[in-house]
């Protein structure tokens, strides 16, 4: 468990502002969009390093995400091949999933090692241009930079297509779904340089950065992604405390950054509802129920059940109850601004 924050604490942090479930009229029932899931990832198949461990459960995987409210689903393309993979399972799954489109600073060694860059270049535009109108992809990216992972791509080349993406995005004309790590200057000054060009903004997703970085973002018109990653230390709850509820989107970027128990974040999870009861009781329950589902080992894999370590959109009220509780508001609040502020973004409403 972590240390920094203890659980009562992080029940003082709630205090009343969010209400116990005794005696109330009605449960509140949460909706998220969960704006970056890695669906395409082979663990959704039952497929681990190249092993099949347990049979195809991405059904389940939905199902559970529906069970949670976790109503919309953005899946995220990291490189060209991945890209297709999720407008193929956007065209699958009609109106509940969605794609990104775009090569992951990561991966951006994909460009350096073709004969003819220019055509993965000229290949998403053609796939972005096909899948925005036909409401498969409502965002470009995963693109960005990561100075903490340059052994997967030198930083020169990083640079060079981040700014080629940009002005294909430009052309596109989808939100950005952007990617930043231990290179904020740099992401910033070039971001900026395209700003006018991009009305439709976009977020920085699975934020871990400085409470300053996070400002800087939000007064320059882009919304932050919060995921369990984004909420393991005490400093990075810190910023989550103060990152605008209008500039505010949720995610888990599964099976990737689940929350655990020695995240500081695990503290505010327990703490939320603990408290004294409101003087006056609400017709409704602001935080309504929080699921659960058994997790096991992949090898004990069975029908309904979780794998242990691979995080799934199911777990995106986990997010917002943590949220709810770094901020001292209620899980409603957190929902329905996130809610509001992916729909607006990349227009997923009915």
């Amino acid at each position: 468990m972590a240390t920094e924050y203890t659980i009562e604490a992080a029940a003082s942090a709630s205090q009343s502002s969010v209400p116990i479930t005794n005696g109330v009229k009605k449960l509140y029932k949460p909706r998220y969009i969960d704006i970056g899931i890695n669906l395409t990832d082979p663990v959704f198949t039952g497929l681990y390093y190249g092993t099949q461990r347990h049979p195809n459960d991405l059904s389940g995987v939905l199902q559970r995400a529906k069970e949670a409210g976790c109503e919309k689903l953005i899946v995220t393309g990291s490189d060209l091949k991945e890209s297709r993979k999720a407008v193929q399972l956007a065209k699958e799954h009609p109106r509940v999933i969605y794609a990104t489109i775009g090569v992951h600073p990561c991966n951006c060694s994909q460009f350096t090692k073709s004969p003819s860059p220019s055509t993965i270049l000229d290949e998403l535009r053609a796939m972005a241009v096909e899948a925005k109108a036909s409401n498969h992809a409502v965002a470009f990216g995963e693109i960005g930079l990561d100075y903490d992972r340059l052994e997967h791509c030198p930083k020169e080349e990083q640079l060079k297509y981040f700014e080629a993406q940009l002005s294909l995005a430009t052309e596109v004309q989808l939100p950005l779904f952007l990617h930043s790590r231990a290179a904020h200057a740099d992401f910033i000054r070039i971001l900026s340089s395209f700003s006018s060009r991009l009305p439709r903004k976009g977020v920085v997703h699975s934020f871990t950065g400085t409470k300053e970085e996070m400002w800087d973002l939000v007064e320059k018109g882009w919304d932050i992604g919060v995921n369990g990653c984004s909420m393991k230390t005490a400093e990075n709850c810190e910023v989550v405390r103060e990152v605008p509820l209008d500039r505010l989107q949720v995610e888990t970027d599964g099976p990737w950054c689940e929350m655990r128990a020695s995240h500081v974040s695990a503290d505010f999870l327990l703490g939320m509802g603990v408290g004294p009861k409101a003087e006056e009781e609400e017709e409704e329950d602001q935080n309504g129920e929080l699921k659960e589902w058994k997790s096991v080992k992949k090898e004990r894999w069975a029908e309904g059940l979780m794998i242990k370590g691979r995080n799934e959109p199911c777990m995106i009220g986990h997010v917002a109850w943590a949220i709810a509780g770094i901020k001292g508001i209620s899980v409603k609040q957190v929902s329905e601004a996130a809610w509001a502020n992916s729909v607006r973004m990349f227009g997923v409403a009915e």
